[in-house]
């Protein structure tokens, strides 16, 4: 029992870095319903690899490579280990919204594989923007101390994306991800924020830093996730009749970029 329990964990944790990353996981994992429902507990955890791992390469970048040529390689490995998924995700909706046609129709545009115009500058806005905050921090000679902020912020943006998809309904309950993710409840979301808590601890153990500026900064990044969480969610929510897979990945997009942005004022 204990060792079907473990191996059920293990699942999880390989089919939420399939599923979000672009990180090899050289087994094959059955995308069952049951199995899609327990990896959402790991997305926070997911978020701390990708975040670490663009950490590192910053401080390695900043010490070999100028600052603006940094900070575009930075944002491609950034992108990379995602595979754009968000990215793509933030394109679709942004055509879907932003067209102001019926909201069946919305729906339609976010559903075509095609990218149009309002997909492209939200893509390009957002990439200015986030090649901006990392090309200040670099040039700043701020990395090594950022990079554990930023790590957090790719954290927090998921596990905003387990809130939504188990507290606002499916804009198509019977189709994507809406019928992957079906089993995912409260259960899963106490799992994630335990989790989530232990990466936390860790991270405080490894850091040089006092309790108090460190829980600090916890809090007001945790605030901002969740007022621009629930300000994003509500407004998609209400313009689709509920969240779709490409919401999820505008959530962490701009999530990420509302984060990262607090990190020029969050250093300890």
């Amino acid at each position: 029992m204990v060792y079907r329990a473990l191996m059920g964990q293990l699942q999880a944790v390989g089919c939420a870095f399939q599923l979000m990353t672009r990180v090899p996981v050289p087994v094959s994992i059955p995308f069952t319903p049951q199995i899609l429902a327990r990896s959402v507990v790991y997305y926070p955890l997911v978020g701390a690899v990708i975040g670490g791992i663009t950490g590192c390469a910053g401080w390695l970048l900043a010490a070999y490579v100028p600052p603006m040529p940094a900070a575009v390689l930075l944002l491609v490995l950034w992108i990379a280990l995602s595979g754009a998924l968000h990215l793509d995700g933030l394109m679709d909706t942004a055509d879907g919204v932003l067209s102001h046609r019926t909201r069946e129709r919305m729906l339609d545009i976010m559903k075509d594989s095609r990218v149009g115009a309002m997909g492209v500058i939200a893509a390009l806005l957002l990439l200015l923007f986030k090649f901006s905050v990392i090309a200040t921090l670099l040039d700043g000679g701020e990395w090594t101390a950022a990079a554990p902020l930023v790590a957090a912020a790719c954290m927090y943006s998921r596990l905003w994306i387990v809130i939504a998809i188990g507290m606002w309904p499916f804009a198509r309950p019977k189709e994507g991800l809406a019928a992957m993710f079906a089993e995912v409840g409260y259960g899963q979301l106490l799992g994630m924020i335990v989790l989530h808590a232990g990466i936390l601890a860790a991270g405080y153990a490894v850091l040089d830093i006092p309790l108090s500026s460190f829980l600090a900064i916890t809090a007001v990044q945790a605030v901002i996730t969740v007022m621009t969480g629930l300000l994003v969610t509500i407004w998609l929510s209400r313009k689709l009749g509920g969240l779709t897979g490409d919401t999820y990945g505008a959530l962490n997009e701009i999530l990420e970029s509302v984060l990262l942005l607090s990190v020029l004022w969050l250093m300890p």
